[in-house]
């Protein structure tokens, strides 16, 4: 046995007490605490530690331990960093989660606590820091990546940088410039505005200019960039290096024994894994360090070494992340890699006790946890908000596969063989109204019923514009917005439909539909609004229980039993439902201790009962996931410190509080995806089930953009004006930042930008760059010398420039033409293909005007010829490209069936300019092709210029 560290480090006493973050440097192999004001500055010469401490809704906290990498760090301080990080998590109780962070390769939940962005900055504590007053500014050029959190790499400052698929953001002295690829995500597009608003407060304090250029638009602000990078020319294919390209890796697990690797075959299964052993598990990017709770801290240690050696040996030193749990503290990305992964259990501690029991062996190592570690905050239950009250209530139940009102006397009665439709219309204050509409399952109904309540749902749905709130409630499941609705609510045993007779029939079974005139128990153990469902349970004394109130019904009476730790609440509704299920009936009281003979014997006689309260698990911190299908396998990527941002309207998301599961659906997704919005959220809860313990009846609501009802934003730092905003995620953003008016300046309505996520429209914006790039350089060619007959002035030599101008212009039109306004109806193609025609005439005219003059047959002469014919070809590809290729339906590209189609990335197109052809078989060739279609045709929209 290794000795134990029986001493804390100075720097981390009494951390880890109160959420937030808290930084060390690491000077001389010793970990030093950063000063709150230069948090988010990571110098490239250095390591960092990084403690995150969250509250969790269970009232203990929750610890994520980073040490972070610079790129230039020494090697002794990136071992030092990551020995701290495992006693800092000793002394947190040994939970935390640890995790390597590598300068340009940090992850998702790092990079969420340091919004929008970090820059790293040159230099470090050996090699010494610039004082402001040395530093002298420097023009800077940054791809943007990411669509929630912000990857910002520098690049050499060079048009070959460049590329039509990224977002680029110029830094120089005066104005930021953000370049805009033809076929960059939109999403990206937004988040490189925070980050130019970010590099305008840090670094030029407020006040520098900044403009959006966009690839292949042509402009003042456009011309004033390109000048930077030496002129306007075709960009180049992106380039990948092989650091950004990990292969898929089929997760490995392996076990650490004495400081030696062994692989493990066969399928990954919890099992595997033992208490008093380490593992490593190899998915690829990321590396796992699995620790079991009774591993002493040198063993720890160890392991983490190991995994050092192991991606260094992989070659994968500079990409892989390397993340340290502990048994119980497992994290969503771990336990993802297995099948399955048993919910804690009697054979698994939970969180408290796993928590004091790893202090306690830690205690015995000689590493004592920080103060106040092994108590937990009581825990508050908090209520979501409920619907507004004084709306309409309607109820359907569903029978020979139509839907049947229920009577508004016996609205709030459930049978757990039916199945019901459940629609409520309420005041809103910025609405005339809104809905909620669900389903409600029972237990026990027929799949038929439950088939046909989700399509008449759909139906209601769809006849109400698709604004309603959606749910799907299951039997012993229903929410409190839901219970909240029936004043009162009762489940009673068997059911109405005929399918559901039909059912127990052909079973075999005894029909225990409940009637008026049944024996019947029920169970009142609420009493707040919230939460007072009432139960019809088996007539038997073993379920009566000292903490709540019974109701009896007999053939000529009903006994109301209150538990002697029941509250007068709850009587009061026991005393209210025995009105609602038969009015009239006197209700005969009976305190427990003091129960008569006819009560006892009409519940078959007095035996023993609990006086324990139920239990209703413990509190669980919501969660926002975004989903992928990679291989056919339906996968999710946690949003981690998610905001009211995260939600991109491109894109459908997925909520778990635990209790609820919310699919939302932003409005610029497919339609076809937003169909699917419940089979998405049904493939989400199936794994989650397996992996996380979530209950497979959980309740399942779906949600819209715009539509967000309160217990769902409850969950967000909720802005409804925000909410409310009409564009793409980038149009919102700018009008947020910037103000509305620079949004519509920047051109283009939401109709337009839908036509963005056409993989062949994103090619042809590539095309139309790379066309206008060649027209330009035509254009723009350096003046030759020529003889002096060919400088005379001539009537086709002094038109040239006017010809030219008004080409570009005609040319610009063509290209550009959804930069209309967007008052009147879409042009149809006969329009745009007459419009074509005028450019190409008008660009052919402007090009063959000189050669009407005598003009010496200089090299020079021929070369500026060779190039105007290519841009010709160039642009007669473009303006030809729509019409031969065909119709494109977003969802084809779609990965999965159930796949949101979002602003593709990688589709490239690009224009071999050597395969010029003759300009006036090109003119000819365009002519054709500009004849009238049946169909209308989707435009880019303009959206660039100049904002200051």
């Amino acid at each position: 046995m290794s000795s134990p560290v029986k001493h804390i480090d100075p720097a981390f006493h009494g951390v880890g007490q109160k959420p937030g973050t808290e930084i060390w440097r690491i000077e001389n192999c010793q970990p030093v605490p950063l000063p709150k004001s230069d948090y988010g500055k990571f110098y490239m010469g250095d390591s960092y530690i990084v403690l995150q401490t969250k509250t969790g809704k269970g009232g203990s906290n929750l610890y994520d331990i980073h040490f972070w990498i610079g790129k230039d760090t020494s090697q002794d301080e990136a071992g030092t960093a990551a020995i701290k990080a495992i006693e800092l998590d000793a002394v947190l109780g040994g939970r935390a989660v640890q995790h390597r962070e590598l300068q340009g390769y940090e992850s998702d939940k790092f990079l969420s606590y340091f919004k929008p962005c970090i820059i790293p900055l040159e230099g470090g504590i050996a090699s010494g820091f610039k004082k402001p007053e040395e530093e002298e500014f420097e023009t800077w050029l940054y791809v943007c990546g990411g669509k929630r959190v912000v990857k910002l790499r520098q690049v050499p400052f060079a048009r070959t940088s460049l590329n039509h698929d990224d977002v680029f953001i110029l830094d120089t002295q005066n104005k930021i410039y953000q370049f805009n690829g033809a076929n960059s995500n939109i999403q990206e597009r937004a988040k490189a505005l925070e980050v130019i608003q970010f590099l305008k407060e840090k670094y030029h304090d407020g006040t520098c200019d900044f403009a959006i250029i966009d690839d292949g638009k042509l402009g003042a602000e456009s011309d004033e960039f390109w000048a930077l990078f030496g002129g306007f020319a075709p960009l180049g294919k992106k380039v990948t290096s092989e650091d950004d390209d990990i292969p898929d890796t089929t997760a490995q697990v392996y076990s650490v024994t004495d400081v030696e690797l062994k692989p493990i075959e066969g399928e990954l299964s919890k099992g595997l894994l033992e208490t008093r052993k380490c593992y490593l598990l190899d998915c690829g990017a990321e590396v796992f360090v699995w620790v079991g709770r009774a591993t002493q801290l040198e063993e720890r240690k160890a392991a983490s070494q190991v995994a050092e050696d192991f991606v260094r040996s992989e070659n994968r030193e500079q990409t892989a992340r390397i993340i340290c749990v502990i048994q119980g503290h497992e994290p969503y990305s771990f336990k993802s890699n297995f099948d399955s992964w048993p919910p804690v259990g009697s054979t698994a501690p939970s969180i408290e006790e796993g928590r004091g029991k790893v202090a306690a062996f830690l205690k015995k190592q000689g590493v004592g946890a920080a103060k106040g570690m092994s108590k937990s905050t009581p825990v508050n239950v908090e209520v979501p908000p409920l619907l507004e009250g004084g709306g309409k209530l309607e109820v359907w139940c569903i029978n020979d596969n139509v839907k049947k009102p229920i009577p508004k006397d016996d609205i709030g009665k459930f049978y757990s063989g039916d199945c019901y439709i459940v629609l409520y219309t309420y005041p809103s204050g910025e609405k005339k109204e809104d809905y909620y509409l669900c389903c409600w399952i029972g237990k026990d109904s027929i799949e038929e019923d439950r088939k046909m309540a989700y399509m008449l749902a759909n139906t209601f749905f769809n006849s109400l514009k698709g604004r309603p709130v959606q749910g799907r409630v299951f039997e012993g499941k229903e929410p409190p917005q839901f219970i909240a609705l029936f004043q009162p609510m009762v489940v009673l045993k068997g059911g109405l439909s005929t399918g559901y007779k039909k059912s127990i029939a052909d079973k075999g079974l005894t029909d225990e539909t409940y009637t008026a005139d049944s024996f019947a128990l029920f169970r009142i153990s609420g009493a707040d609004m919230h939460n007072n469902k009432v139960v019809q349970v088996d007539a038997v004394t073993t379920l009566l229980n000292s903490t709540e109130c019974f109701l009896l019904q007999s053939e000529n009476a009903i006994f109301l039993w209150q538990g002697n730790q029941s509250t007068n609440e709850q009587k009061q509704l026991a005393s209210k439902i025995a009105a609602f299920l038969k009015p009239g009936v006197p209700v005969k009281n009976s305190r427990e201790g003091k129960e008569s003979n006819s009560f006892w014997l009409a519940l078959g006689g007095k035996r023993s009962y609990t006086s324990e309260k139920a239990s209703f698990g413990s509190a669980r911190d919501p969660h926002l996931f975004t989903f992928s299908f990679k291989k056919g396998k339906f996968e999710v990527e946690e949003v981690y410190n998610f905001s009211q941002d995260d939600l991109l309207t491109e894109d459908i998301m997925i909520l778990d509080t635990h209790e609820e599961v919310f699919v939302w659906v932003g409005q610029y997704v497919d339609v076809l995806d937003k169909e699917s919005a419940f089979e998405l959220g049904q493939k989400y809860i199936d794994r989650a089930t397996s992996l996380d313990g979530l209950s497979p009846n959980v309740p399942l609501y779906k949600v819209t953009d715009g539509n967000e009802p309160s217990f769902f934003t409850t969950f967000f730092s909720w802005n409804h004006s925000r909410a409310t905003m009409q564009g793409n995620s980038y149009q919102k953003k700018m009008a947020l930042l910037f103000g509305a008016s620079l949004a519509l300046m920047l051109g283009g309505g939401p109709a337009a930008e839908e036509t963005r996520t056409y993989k062949g429209y994103q090619g042809g914006l590539t095309q139309r760059a790379s066309a206008l790039a060649a027209l330009t350089s035509a254009f723009n060619s350096p003046p030759t010398k020529s003889t002096p007959s060919a400088q005379d002035p001539s009537r086709g030599n002094q038109s040239g420039p006017t010809q030219r101008a008004a080409a570009l212009a005609a040319l610009t039109s063509a290209l550009n033409p959804a930069a209309e306004p967007k008052t009147s109806p879409p042009k149809p193609l006969i329009r745009q293909g007459s419009q074509r025609a005028e450019a190409l005439a008008a660009l052919s005219s402007a090009f063959n005007s000189s050669s009407e003059s005598k003009v010496s047959s200089s090299k020079p002469i021929y070369r500026q010829a060779s190039q105007r014919s290519a841009a010709i070809a160039a642009l007669a590809s473009v303006l030809t490209a729509e019409k031969k290729s065909p119709d494109v339906s977003p969802n084809k590209y779609a990965a999965s069936p159930l796949s949101i189609t979002s602003p593709p990335s990688d589709t490239k197109s690009e224009v071999d300019l050597s395969e010029a052809e003759d300009p006036e078989e090109v003119a000819k060739t365009n002519e054709e092709d500009s004849e009238p279609k049946e169909e209308i045709e989707k435009d880019e929209d303009a959206s660039s210029d100049t904002i200051n």
